[in-house]
């Protein structure tokens, strides 16, 4: 059942991918000229990537009793401040590669830093 889920899924993001790679090629050239159609294509890079990383954030095993030195605590914090970074490096730079290696890296870099200095 996985990996018949698995390459399902492989297909359909094909299929999107192709069809919205093709799209612009069908559609006129005056009406890929409007102003919210470039807005809309400098903004949907990150917004996508902010959605896929909100949709994979690990909040689940989070209750009132959590403690400081929980790795799912710490997990949680990593993700919200790679987000965050990702957020402020896509602002100035506008460049989605460079935005989405910071928020690699800053998220290693801070589950690094959570459990050497709060880890159990």
């Amino acid at each position: 059942m996985t990996s018949s889920y698995l390459i399902l899924a492989t297909f359909a993001m094909a299929a999107v991918t192709f069809i919205t790679r093709a799209i612009p090629a069908l559609i006129p050239q005056k009406l890929l000229d409007k102003p919210w159609l470039h807005r809309l294509n400098e903004s949907l890079p990150l917004s996508v990537m902010v959605l896929l990383i909100l949709t994979s954030m690990s909040y689940l095993d989070l209750n009132i009793t959590t403690r400081i030195d929980s790795p799912e605590l710490h997990l949680l914090l990593s993700q919200i401040g790679a987000l965050g970074l990702v957020l402020l490096v896509y602002h100035v730079s506008r460049q989605l590669l460079v935005s989405m290696v910071v928020g690699i890296a800053a998220l290693n870099g801070l589950l690094w830093v959570f459990e050497r200095f709060l880890g159990s």
